[in-house]
């Protein structure tokens, strides 16, 4: 699992419809983040599970540690702002 108490995690699946509308509609933004395939990491799976009444929702999404689960793009880039403006930068990451 990837652990970014300064940045942006996005927790998805392959499949997830809402996963990738929420990664369409950032392509256009300067938000640098990371993306962990719950289904490749387990401990990501299960830190979802923990954030998530126990359901692996996704996207969840971390910013600096605290957890957003299924944000939209509005509440996403809302928390950015308030918690990790740094994050507001250039290029995705994926794991």
């Amino acid at each position: 699992m990837t652990d970014d108490h300064d940045g942006v995690v996005m927790y998805w699946r392959p499949g997830c419809t809402y996963c990738v509308k929420l990664r369409l509609s950032l392509l256009f933004t300067p938000l640098r983040f990371t993306k962990v395939n719950i289904w490749r990491d387990p401990d990501a799976a299960a830190f979802v599970r923990s954030v998530a009444n126990g359901y692996e929702t996704v996207p969840t999404v971390t910013v600096a540690g605290k957890a957003l689960v299924n944000p939209s793009r509005r509440k996403l880039l809302e928390a950015v702002r308030a918690d990790a403006p740094q994050a507001l930068g250039r290029s995705n990451a994926e794991k």
